[in-house]
C-alpha cells in the first residue's frame, strides 16, 4: 500500500518551512527595509543642505527645492513603512494559516498522547506567539539591526573621529544586546512555564467548578494557585527589573552618544574640519544607526518567548503528526480482529494490558467486564486509535486501522465515553459531530435509535436548543443520551459504550438495549464496558479482563457459567472469581 507523509514528517523544522512558503514575502520586507533605511537619511540630509547651503547663500529658491524634495521622500518613507507592516502581517497571518490545524490537533493530541509537562504546552498558544512577534515592532527591528554598519560608514565619510566614536557606542550597545540575551532567557523559560502553570491549575478547577463547589474547597485551591501565582509574579518582576535595566542602560547610551557625537562635531568645526550641517547630521545619523538595538533590546523580552515557542512546535507537531494513507480503502463492514495485544499507557513502560486476542463478525455485541482497573478502558482507548498498541494488531476487515484514511476510520467508528462531553453548539450539531453535510433526516434517525427523541423535542427550540459550553445545562442523564445519540450517528461499523447504562433509569436502559439489538441487526459491531447486569441483555459476546489479562472471552452464557458466581455488590458490580 501506498502512502504519503506529510511534510512535517520529512522536515526539521515545522515552522522554519512555514515561514519559507513566505520567502517572497520576507524578502520584500528586506528590501523595503533597505529602502526605508536609505530614506531615514532624508532628515539628516536635509539640515546638512540647509545649514552648509541655504543659511550660507541665504536663497530662498534652494530652501523650497529642498523643501519640496523632503516632502516627496518623506512620503515615500510613510507609503513603504505602511507597506512594510503589512507584509509583515501578511507573514504571520499566512504561518498562522498554514499551521493553526497542526497547531490545534496537537492540542487535542496531547493529552492522549503524552503525559508529564507535555500536557502543559499549549501549540495553539504558542503560534499565537510566534504570530504576534512577527507582526508586531520586534522583526522590522531585527531587519533594520544589519543597516548600523551602513550608517556608521556615513558618519565615518563625514570625519572619521566622528565614525570612532559611533563604532564604539555600537560596540557597547551589541554587547549590551548580547549580555541581555544570556540573563533573560532562563528567566523567560522559567516565566512561561509558571504562567502555564496557572493556567492549567485554573483549566481544572473550571473542569472541576462542581465539585469545588459542593465540597467547600474553593478557598483551599484559591489559596493554592495564589501561591503558585505569586511564583508567577516574582519571576515576572525579575525578568521585567533585568529587561528595563538593559532598555534604560541603552537609552542613556544613545543619547549620550548623540550629545558626545554633537560635542565632537562642535569641537571639529571649530577647528575647521568639519561644517555646521555635518555635526548636525552626524549626530542625528548616529542617533538613528543605534535606534534599532534600543528597539531590539526592548523586544528581547518578545523575541525570546517566540523562540521557545517555536522549539515547542518543532518538538510536539511532528511527533503528533501521523501518516495519511494515499490508496482509501472502504468503510469496514465484516469483522473486527484483536491479535496479541498488548497497551501501555503513553508515557509508561508498565503493560496495562497483555496477549488480548478476540474476533467479531458485523452484527456481534461483546460485553467487557472485569474489576476496576482490569484493563477495560484502556482495551476501549486501543480499539479506537487514541493509544498506541506495543505488540499485537487490531484488524478490521483484515486492514489495519491505519490504512482507512481518518475521515473513513472516523465515521466507521462510535464512542460513548463514562465521562460524556459535549460542544458549545446545538443539540443537532453535536449529534452530527458538527459534520456540515449532515442531514435532518440522519440526525433525528440517530436520536431515535438512541431513545432521546422525545426528549429533545421538549425542549422550546428542540433539536436547535443551544446547550452551552460543554453542555452543563443538560442533565448526566441527558448528556449521556446525546452522547449516546452522536455514537451511533450514521450507524458506524464498530461502536463502544463505556459504561452507558452509568446515569440512565429504567427506560433509558431498555432504549439503550433497544438501540444496542438494532445496530446489531444493521450489522454494527457493539462493544460494551459493564458493571452491571443490564447492560449485558443484548450482547451474544462477553470478554471477561482480570489483572489486564483475558480471562475468557465467548458466548455469553458461557462465559457468565464459567467465570461468574451470581454474587453481586449493593451497587450491582459484578466481580470476577476464581471456581
Amino acid at each position: 500500500m501506498s502512502v504519503t507523509i506529510t511534510k512535517s514528517e520529512t522536515s526539521a523544522s515545522v515552522v522554519k518551512d512555514g515561514l519559507r512558503a513566505s520567502s517572497g514575502a520576507i524578502v520584500s520586507v528586506g528590501v523595503l527595509s533597505l529602502v526605508l533605511n536609505i530614506l531615514m537619511l532624508t532628515g539628516p540630509m536635509f539640515m546638512l543642505q540647509v545649514y552648509d547651503r541655504v543659511l550660507t547663500s541665504h536663497s530662498v529658491p534652494t530652501l523650497i527645492a529642498l523643501g519640496a524634495i523632503a516632502i516627496v521622500l518623506y512620503a515615500f518613507f510613510g507609503l513603504f513603512s505602511m507597506f512594510r507592516s503589512w507584509m509583515t502581517a501578511r507573514i504571520g497571518s499566512s504561518l498562522d494559516h498554514r499551521l493553526a490545524a497542526s497547531a490545534f490537533d496537537a492540542s487535542v493530541q496531547i493529552p492522549l498522547k503524552t503525559r508529564g509537562k507535555m500536557q502543559k504546552i499549549e501549540p495553539v498558544r504558542d503560534l499565537e506567539q510566534i504570530r504576534s512577534f512577527i507582526s508586531g515592532p520586534g522583526l522590522t527591528a531585527l531587519f533594520d539591526l544589519p543597516f548600523l554598519p551602513f550608517y556608521l560608514i556615513i558618519v565615518y565619510l563625514l570625519h572619521p573621529m566622528l565614525g570612532l566614536l559611533g563604532t564604539v557606542g555600537a560596540a557597547i550597545l551589541v554587547t549590551s544586546t548580547l549580555l541581555h540575551e544570556w540573563l533573560v532567557k532562563g528567566p523567560t523559560a522559567d516565566l512561561n512555564a509558571k504562567r502555564q502553570n496557572d493556567r492549567g491549575l485554573i483549566a481544572a478547577a473550571r473542569d472541576n467548578a462542581e465539585v469545588l463547589s459542593a465540597m467547600g474547597m474553593l478557598p483551599s485551591l484559591r489559596q493554592r494557585w495564589l501561591g503558585h501565582h505569586n511564583k508567577t509574579l516574582a519571576a515576572n518582576q525579575k525578568l521585567s527589573s533585568r529587561s528595563a535595566a538593559f532598555s534604560s542602560f541603552t537609552k542613556m547610551a544613545r543619547f549620550m552618544l548623540q550629545s558626545g557625537a554633537l560635542a565632537l562635531g562642535a569641537y571639529l568645526a571649530i577647528k575647521g574640519e568639519l561644517s555646521p550641517g555635518a555635526m548636525i547630521a552626524s549626530s542625528i545619523i548616529l542617533s538613528r544607526a543605534l535606534a534599532p538595538v534600543e528597539q531590539v533590546i526592548g523586544q528581547w523580552r518578545n523575541f525570546v518567548s517566540a523562540r521557545l515557542a517555536m522549539k515547542q512546535l518543532e518538538k510536539i507537531i511532528p511527533g503528533l503528526e501521523q501518516v495519511e494513507t494515499e490508496t482509501k480503502l472502504p468503510a469496514p463492514t465484516q469483522k473486527l480482529e484483536v491479535i496479541g495485544l498488548t497497551v501501555m499507557a503513553p508515557g509508561t513502560s508498565d503493560a496495562a494490558l497483555k496477549g488480548i486476542a478476540l474476533s467479531l463478525q458485523a452484527g456481534d455485541a461483546v460485553g467487557v467486564i472485569g474489576s476496576s482497573g482490569a484493563g477495560k478502558t484502556t482495551l476501549a482507548r486501543a480499539l479506537l486509535g487514541i493509544w498506541p498498541s506495543a505488540r499485537g494488531e487490531i484488524r478490521l476487515d483484515g486492514a489495519l486501522t491505519d490504512q482507512f484514511t481518518k475521515e473513513v476510520i472516523g465515521n466507521s467508528i462510535g464512542y460513548l465515553p463514562q465521562d460524556v462531553e459535549l460542544f458549545d453548539g446545538t443539540i443537532a450539531e453535536n449529534i452530527a459531530r458538527f459534520h456540515s453535510q449532515a442531514t435532518s433526516d440522519e440526525i433525528v434517525e440517530a436520536a431515535k435509535l438512541a431513545g432521546c427523541h422525545d426528549m429533545i423535542l421538549g425542549f422550546a427550540k428542540g433539536y436547535d436548543t443551544v446547550i452551552g459550553e460543554a453542555g452543563r445545562s443538560l442533565s448526566g442523564g441527558q448528556r449521556q443520551c446525546i452522547g449516546l445519540a452522536r455514537a451511533v450517528f450514521g450507524k458506524p461499523f464498530l461502536i463502544v459504550l463505556d459504561e452507558p447504562n452509568s446515569n440512565l433509569d429504567q427506560t433509558g436502559e431498555m432504549a439503550l438495549n433497544k438501540a444496542i439489538l438494532a445496530l446489531r441487526k444493521a450489522g454494527s459491531i457493539v462493544m460494551i464496558i459493564a458493571h452491571r447486569h443490564s447492560a449485558l441483555a443484548s450482547v451474544n459476546k462477553v470478554l471477561a479482563l482480570k489483572d489486564g489479562h483475558q480471562a475468557a472471552f465467548g458466548p455469553r452464557n458461557d462465559v457468565m457459567e464459567q467465570l461468574f458466581a451470581n454474587q453481586t455488590t449493593n451497587k450491582g458490580e459484578l466481580k470476577v472469581v476464581k471456581k
